[in-house]
């Protein structure tokens, strides 16, 4: 039963569904007209909310694309290639991997969301690469699914902020520690059930044999086997072929990574993902030379975050000047009772997440309206913040913005996926939402 559904929405998917610079350019659209119409926006007020908000994304952008070519360039290096691929090789057939690959992405996103989609997808690359016969718009898919925890993990955004001295809505919530949010059943539950679930979902969906796709071979760059005679080189090819170089320049980014972690704790973000993946692939390369041609191919996948990650910035800034995100935030509110209000803030949060695609940036639009609704029905905090980063969480499976590092790995295109993340959506939507409802 679950091949056919997911056959029939990837082929709706595949006919369908857009480009994602398209889907963006559609939500924009949406809205712009949205804006006008039920928030009673003038025009020219749209768009000042929408250029206003056009580059807000930017150093979140470098962040990603950094995420994407340092995750890319420390997997290409010979020593992960050759570990990956001997884990990968000792999977006995399409449907282990399937369900490896998706345990994987599951932990991984757990403990972070950056690392765990690099991880998760380079890992799916190279089980396909070893494994005959797996469909690899699934197998990616798959290394895509875990994405669906995030927010309930250690970096997620929301328990993260408000077990966090200062968080703006401090004055009206106090600072809850995320004992009372990450560690909790009716976070952990989920958390747990999609874990075992998920695995065996993607593997029922696996097709059959004729309608199997295969990785490409172009994916997979192999290093040159030219090499210069070390007499013959110049002075600057001696220095790009040198290994102390990278030595030297991998041993000094990783004792920061050290310090880091030896006085702040295992508290993982961005940009800690990024100075570790960048030095030890530096390391992993053994000279400039080869990690920087590893690294120039790393950066051809980056196109789609370039472009495409101001757009919804845009479509952000249109959200949050417009008031659409607290209108849509106060219906939901209005029709909620003590016991509903939690799964209705999930609702809206999971809606609203398609314009705001943002943990951050969907809290500071939704908190304000939330919260003091939780107080006024005498909900608890913690669920009501919590059913707002699960809601984030839920509908990234088809929102394409957090699909782009993924795509850019794999090589495909959304409509690939897409239609696997849907139905693995709609599993983890009755999870979530019974959990907020009834623990």
């Amino acid at each position: 039963m679950l091949k056919r559904i997911s056959g029939a929405c990837v082929k709706i998917m595949q006919k369908y569904l857009p480009d994602p610079f398209l889907f963006a350019a559609i939500l924009t659209g949406v809205v712009f007209i949205m804006g006008i119409g039920v928030a009673k926006n003038s025009p020219l007020q749209m768009v000042v909310h929408w250029g206003n908000g056009f580059w807000n994304l930017l150093a979140f952008s470098m962040q990603m694309v950094l995420v994407l070519v340092t995750g890319y360039t420390m997997a290409s290096s010979p020593p992960i290639r050759k570990l990956l691929g001997g884990i990968a090789g000792r999977l006995p057939g399409p449907g282990a991997a399937i369900m490896v690959v998706t345990l994987v992405s599951v932990v991984t996103m757990w403990i972070n969301w950056g690392f765990g989609t690099i991880i998760s997808v380079l890992f799916a690359k190279e089980v396909a690469s070893r494994v005959k016969g797996v469909h690899f718009p699934l197998l990616v898919a798959a290394g895509f699914m875990g994405n669906m925890v995030w927010h309930g993990g250690i970096s997620g955004s929301v328990p993260l902020t408000i077990a966090t001295k200062g968080h703006f809505m401090e004055n009206i919530m106090g600072i809850i520690p995320t004992s009372e949010t990450i560690f909790v059943p009716f976070n952990l539950v989920p958390v747990i059930v999609l874990l075992i679930i998920l695995p065996f979902i993607a593997r029922a969906m696996h097709p059959d044999k004729n309608n199997v796709i295969e990785v490409s071979p172009k994916l997979f760059v192999e290093e040159s086997a030219a090499t210069i005679e070390r007499s013959k080189m110049t002075p600057s090819e001696k220095m790009e072929n040198s290994s102390a170089i990278s030595i030297l320049l991998g041993v000094l980014g990783l004792a920061y990574v050290v310090w880091y972690f030896v006085t702040k704790g295992f508290k993982l973000n961005l940009d800690i993902v990024n100075i570790t993946f960048l030095f030890v692939a530096i390391l992993l390369h053994g000279t400039p030379r080869r990690f920087l041609d590893c690294l120039a191919e790393g950066v051809k996948t980056t196109s789609g975050i370039i472009l495409q990650f101001p757009f919804y910035a845009g479509i952000m800034g249109m959200m949050v000047g417009s008031g659409l995100a607290n209108i849509m935030s106060q219906w939901f509110v209005s029709i909620s009772t003590p016991f509903t209000f939690p799964l209705f803030t999930f609702i809206s949060a999971a809606i609203v997440n398609f314009f705001v695609p943002s943990g951050g940036g969907q809290w500071a639009v939704q908190a304000p309206v939330m919260i003091p609704a939780s107080i006024e029905l005498g909900v608890p905090l913690a669920k009501t913040a919590m059913a707002i980063g699960w809601g984030d969480a839920l509908t990234n499976q088809i929102q394409p913005f957090w699909l782009l590092p993924a795509l850019g790995i794999a090589g495909l295109s959304a409509k690939d996926v897409m239609g696997y993340c849907v139905v693995a959506m709609l599993f983890g939507g009755v999870v979530m939402g019974l959990s907020l409802l009834l623990l």
